[in-house]
């Protein structure tokens, strides 16, 4: 099958048409073709070479939702018709203390959906059958798209750190990861605060489920909610002050920081010691708990904000996320 996609021939630059034939199909595997792919801010770091892994020419696209063509004659739980999404992980080891107990996310074996092959800006994408999970019925296919990523990353660590009802969330950051991670910690019960140096985000933040904001842009401001949280959910790259941000959190709260974010955190030990306060990190989730995700999506009726741009405007659509004008997921529609 000659497959259709647009790929860039050197860093940074700007994506081209282009074709490849794929591989045989693998008896545990699918082919699937694309009607929607998310831009994520993952595929321009890769684009730009920024983790130094990235072979050219490359076709980005990891947040992948389309129908099923083709099926391996293994593959049992999908068939061809199923809308299906594919997320940044599209194979793992299978046998790894971590595969055999459903956390295939931190694999050391896994297979990058747009790193190790090329990605999903594309007409068709063929992976692991394990690594499709099915949309329900009630999500929209351009809503999916940006799930696949982005939902389950802030999904997955309020699932992981056990939040619950009666806790007090703050999320930093109210963009592409912050207005999801709004949006999913009201909808788990928790009074949430929205954290941002852009006052004008107000609105939206608390229609979305926010019961207060914070413009964090005025020199101080964190320092004056000493012990106020029982979780910060940090959705930033930027280097922040991240002692008043660890004393922000209660005794035994977290600080989460979400994502691969580019700067270093440092907090001193005396709050972390006599609070036994807890700094983690998270990323990505699991087949099963992107199901799980989708699932509670569809029911609370949970999607991203987004703006779609025609696949054979993917320059058009890369450029705008580069430049901070989309609110908030870019997607990409065949």
């Amino acid at each position: 099958m000659t497959v259709k996609a647009y790929a860039a021939k050197s860093k940074s630059g700007l994506l081209e048409p282009f074709e490849y034939q794929a591989k045989e199909l693998g008896a545990d595997q699918i082919n699937i073709e694309i009607s929607h792919c998310g831009i994520c801010h993952s595929d321009i770091h890769l684009l730009d070479d920024a983790l130094g892994i990235t072979k050219y020419p490359y076709v980005p696209g990891h947040e992948i939702i389309g129908k099923i063509v083709a099926a391996g004659d293994s593959v049992k739980h999908l068939k061809v018709g199923d809308r299906v999404g594919v997320g940044w992980q599209s194979g793992s080891c299978h046998h790894c203390e971590f595969c055999v107990t459903g956390n295939e996310n931190v694999c050391s074996g896994m297979e990058s959906t747009c790193v190790t092959q090329y990605g999903g800006y594309a007409s068709h994408f063929q992976c692991d059958a394990s690594f499709a999970v099915k949309i329900p019925d009630g999500l929209d296919s351009a809503d999916a798209a940006p799930l696949m990523c982005g939902g389950v990353t802030v999904y997955q660590p309020m699932r992981y750190y056990n939040l619950t009802p009666n806790q007090k969330v703050a999320v930093v950051g109210i963009g592409g990861l912050g207005h999801l991670a709004v949006k999913y910690a009201a909808a788990f019960g928790c009074e949430v605060t929205a954290i941002s140096t852009s006052a004008n985000k107000k609105a939206e933040a608390l229609e979305w489920g926010a019961e207060h904001f914070v413009d964090s842009s005025a020199k101080g401001t964190m320092a004056k909610l000493a012990n106020t949280y029982d979780v910060i959910l940090n959705t930033v790259s930027a280097d922040l002050h991240w002692d008043e941000y660890m004393k922000a959190v209660k005794p035994l709260g977290k600080l989460i920081m979400i994502g691969l974010g580019t700067a270093d955190v440092t907090v001193s030990a005396p709050p972390l010691v006599l609070g036994q306060r807890i700094v983690g990190g998270s990323w990505i989730g699991s087949p099963s708990m992107i199901e799980e995700m989708l699932e509670f999506s569809a029911r609370k009726k949970i999607a991203p904000k987004i703006e779609k741009f025609e696949m054979a405007k993917v320059n058009e659509g890369i450029k705008a996320v580069r430049e901070n004008k989309v609110r908030y997921r870019a997607v990409l529609v065949n």
